[in-house]
């Protein structure tokens, strides 16, 4: 193998490793975008029902049967603690099988 060879196998596995962190980053900005919409769309149904009825409900059963909120849910855990009807629940989501930081 001469110079030129092995300059050429190096470029090209750098560009290779490169795609592929690209791809990676790309992948991680879409994943987080996504947890952000199933956030805002609890929230939103949330807002709604407490526009429309005067409380927050209690949990989120009754987000989907009365105000159709739907996620993935074999993708997504959301945390929907309630406190108060007057106050704006604690919202969290997570992705299953995802360490978070």
């Amino acid at each position: 193998m001469n110079r030129k060879d092995f300059a050429a196998a190096a470029i090209f596995v750098a560009i290779v490793l490169i795609f592929c962190l690209a791809i990676d980053r790309v992948t991680s900005a879409s994943d987080e975008a996504e947890l952000g919409l199933v956030r805002d769309a609890v929230k939103n149904a949330a807002l709604t029902c407490y526009a429309v009825e005067g409380a927050y409900p209690d949990d989120l059963d009754y987000l989907r049967e009365h105000y159709g909120l739907g996620y993935n849910e074999d993708r997504y855990l959301v945390y929907y603690e309630a406190f108060a009807s007057n106050v704006m629940p604690d919202i969290r989501v997570m992705e299953r099988g995802r360490s978070q930081p």
